[in-house]
């Protein structure tokens, strides 16, 4: 039997990786392949988090495969002609590889197939990223949804395939190896070593993700629904980069959930559990809509919202602020500084500065969308932008269609004792909590006990709240009307 390439992308996994399973099956020596082709990514190549993820997950898929006889070839270029290359030079049949669903991968692939099947290469690819396909879930009227709750309630009556197990031993392997690249060649790590954090919190590859799971499962999801609001708290399973890479698949979550249901024999077996699970069902709307209207990465689903009046920000310095957390608000600020250190930030303070972005300085957010893009490790392009368009209020499940984060009363609520804060931004942290997210409200003998001085030690808010609050209604109104609903 001809050899298989195996394309790997956003699936760094062995187990319950659908494509090598098949390539298993078909018998022959089986060649895993990655392929850098940051042009093939249209508009959205890698952003610099990522791709500091991307070199450290190559390097664990790499050991991992070594441990059972094998390698990872790595190719930099057109991904067509890479995999014409290779499949030439071994001699392989057939080039199997998992689903994407991102508008510049799906055409790239649906070309790659027809191209591969023209050459007289067998082309197949499978489901190994989600729980349910795009093109496979429609409403009552056959078409894709567009509000989460009823999406989710459809999708929980669906079964969910198992895990495929990868068995014991060694992978089969080609009588030679084709040559490749090595990692460090691809200088995926940043020049200016603004990642140094990064290593301190995150440890990529298939096993980590495991060990994160089976953790999180066991300790921490029963209480999620409790805890992962707040964001001074390790209430959240930070899974995201796992998947997002694939080194995790969303059958594996659903299953270990399954596990911890055997006791009780109720599914899910906690409130937590639950919760959990419709996080993970809106991962999947996110690449549902995605699937379905792509062109929202870049513009508003809600056409009414292309014509909102953006505020004006010519000299860039309130972008600026809000990137490097300098905001003045403090709940704001620690959020984009977490950012900045460790390349993730907790999802309620994710929408909190997604709010003051868009809502307090009215900046267009598709700023927002590209900052995240390029610091996240998690960036996933489905899931960025749902976000961001919920935030703008453009996007599907806005109901109601706009909100207005106060950002004080959010880190008042969810920061209580605001140890968040004092993390991120310790040039408060010696402030009573009292006045610790409104540290201008703060007596002049507090803040002087405190070391701070505002405007020099800490900035001033760069908008004021109730002012900014009073534009934006403004301009949603003119847009659409309605009533604020501010949270």
């Amino acid at each position: 039997m001809t050899p298989t390439l195996l394309w790997f992308r956003q699936d760094l996994r062995l187990q319950d990786n659908p494509a090598l399973q098949a390539a298993l099956v078909r018998g022959g020596p089986v060649v895993p392949v990655y392929v850098l082709d940051d042009a093939g990514e249209g508009r959205w190549p890698a952003g610099g988090a990522t791709r500091w993820w991307l070199h450290h997950s190559l390097n664990a898929l790499e050991t991992a495969l070594r441990e059972r006889g094998s390698r990872l070839v790595l190719a930099r270029g057109d991904s067509a002609a890479e995999l014409h290359r290779l499949a030439a030079e071994t001699g392989a049949g057939a080039v199997y590889w998992n689903r994407r669903y991102e508008p510049a991968a799906t055409a790239r692939d649906a070309k790659i197939k027809a191209d591969l099947a023209a050459a007289g290469l067998e082309a197949k690819s499978f489901n190994g990223a989600l729980l349910h396909e795009p093109h496979t879930i429609a409403n009552k009227q056959g078409r894709p949804f567009q509000v989460f709750t009823p999406y989710w309630r459809h999708c929980l009556t669906l079964p969910v395939a198992a895990p495929v197990k990868l068995a014991a031993g060694p992978l089969p392997a080609p009588a030679k190896w084709p040559m490749g690249d090595a990692p460090a060649a691809w200088a995926l790590l940043p020049k200016i070593k603004w990642d140094a954090g990064f290593g301190t919190m995150w440890q990529p590859g298939e096993a980590a993700a495991q060990k994160r799971l089976k953790g999180f499962a066991a300790a921490a999801m029963a209480a999620y629904s409790d805890r992962r609001n707040f964001p001074g708290v390790d209430g959240t399973s930070m899974l995201s980069p796992a998947l997002h890479f694939g080194e995790l698949s969303p059958r594996q979550i659903w299953a270990a959930v399954q596990a911890e249901s055997r006791e009780s024999g109720v599914f899910p077996p906690t409130k937590g559990a639950a919760v959990f699970l419709s996080e993970v069902g809106w991962r999947e709307f996110a690449h549902h809509l995605m699937f379905h209207f792509p062109h929202t990465p870049e513009r508003p689903l809600r056409e009414d919202f292309a014509r909102f009046p953006w505020a004006e920000d010519a000299d860039g310095k309130k972008l600026r602020a809000w990137q490097r957390g300098r905001t003045g608000y403090p709940i704001v600020d620690a959020g984009m500084r977490q950012l900045w250190h460790t390349g993730w930030m907790h999802n309620r303070v994710r929408m909190i500065v997604a709010s003051f972005l868009v809502k307090h300085l009215r900046l267009n957010w598709t700023a927002g969308a590209a900052w995240f893009w390029d610091t996240l490790v998690d960036a996933d392009l489905a899931a960025n932008t749902l976000g961001w368009q919920w935030s703008a209020g453009c996007g599907a499940d806005a109901a109601p269609y706009f909100r207005i984060f106060a950002p004080v009363l959010q880190g008042q609520k969810f920061d209580p004792e605001g140890d968040y804060v004092r993390r991120w931004v310790p040039e408060l942290k010696e402030l009573p909590t009292k006045y610790l997210h409104a540290p201008w409200e703060a007596p002049p003998l507090e803040l002087s006990a405190a070391g701070v001085r505002l405007g020099q030690t800490y900035p001033r808010p760069i908008v004021d709240h109730a002012k900014a609050r009073n534009e934006a209604l403004a301009a949603f109104k003119s847009i659409r009307g309605g009533e604020t609903d501010e949270r």
